[in-house]
């Protein structure tokens, strides 16, 4: 298995989200980069640790201190896993007052999985995750916008504000929660 080390802004590319999303997680203490230079470096084992919090963080909508912590039980043992395996992890939390504890289940091989096939091989992220514009980007973005325009020939402006407004509203609804009935244990 090959040592991956990717900057920030590639490291952004291959989790599929916005450099300054995974910026903020750094920033807030989430997660903890190495620095080389002046640049925060990412290895598959980091890159892991932002899936889960991205992860969390879409499914629980959770504070940035409760992500924080959450993030660094799940991996505080993970120098001493062998690398490239790893199992399923459940959180048990216990409110200060209460006596039950809340589960939450982490399909930790599922998003490993899922990593290793965003994963390029660190050639192939090359000059487009650095920034750097391919040749041929001002022909290909003419091209996009002209296929947008065709595509908004006939909307009014009114429109595209509805559009916008409802997609806003999609995005904010709350995570889907599903409760699971436990058997109960015999008593007697």
């Amino acid at each position: 298995m090959q040592t991956v080390q990717l900057k920030l802004r590639e490291a952004s590319t291959v989790l599929g989200v916005s450099p300054k999303d995974l910026q903020n997680l750094v920033q807030f203490g989430v997660l903890q980069p190495q620095r080389k230079d002046r640049f925060f470096v990412f290895d598959r084992a980091l890159l892991l640790e932002a899936k889960v919090a991205f992860y969390l963080k879409e499914s629980l909508g959770t504070s940035v201190p409760l992500l924080a912590r959450f993030t660094r039980e799940i991996f505080k043992d993970a120098e001493r896993a062998k690398p490239g395996r790893v199992a399923n992890i459940s959180i048990l939390s216990r409110p200060a007052r209460g006596k039950e504890v809340v589960k939450i289940e982490i399909p930790l091989q599922a998003l490993a999985k899922e990593l290793e096939a965003q994963l390029p091989a660190a050639e192939s992220l090359g000059k487009e995750a650095n920034g750097r514009k391919r040749e041929t980007w001002k022909a290909e973005i003419t091209r996009a916008f002209e296929v947008a325009a065709s595509d908004l020939e006939g909307t009014t402006e009114r429109d595209i504000l509805d559009e916008i407004k409802r997609y806003r509203a999609e995005r904010k609804k709350t995570p889907e929660i599903s409760v699971i009935a436990l058997p109960q244990e015999k008593t007697a």
